[in-house]
């Protein structure tokens, strides 16, 4: 019990450290909302937020300065975006550069459908016993009766 109330302790006193000082509460609230819209460019898998890297804390510092400036969050996201690429961005503007980012989980969805589709279809009609048997000889086996 002593070991979990010693690492909640180092985890909230760490996210205190880590946190800066002298925002107000909204500045804070929109500065934790944008570095987790924004993605680390040397982890690549995860949002500043999570980030300890080096430049992940020098980006860190960069928009909070921008937040102290007054920037708006669009205008620092663009800012970002400008500097390094769409691929700052957690979410991708939808562009033609992009398009493919957006469409191609629908593509794949619908593919699959079809695919899972076709196979039960073609299931049923090899499943079904009418579908096999000749006409002509179920015929010929009636006649000779």
């Amino acid at each position: 019990m002593m070991r979990v109330l010693i690492s909640a302790f180092l985890l909230v006193s760490s996210i205190a450290w880590a946190a800066p000082e002298g925002l107000s509460a909204e500045d804070m609230d929109r500065y934790h909302d944008l570095l987790e819209e924004l993605r680390c460019l040397v982890c690549q898998n995860q949002n500043l937020a999570e980030s300890n890297a080096s430049l992940a804390n020098d980006l860190k510092r960069q928009v909070e300065d921008m937040i102290r400036a007054g920037q708006t969050d669009e205008q620092i996201k663009t800012y970002l975006q400008a500097r390094y690429g769409d691929f700052v961005l957690y979410r991708p503007p939808f562009k033609p550069s992009t398009w493919v980012l957006w469409v191609s989980p629908f593509v794949v969805l619908v593919l699959v459908l079809l695919i899972a589709w076709l196979t039960l279809r073609r299931r049923r009609a090899a499943d079904t016993p009418a579908a096999s048997i000749d006409r002509d000889a179920l015929k010929r086996l009636l006649d000779n009766e």
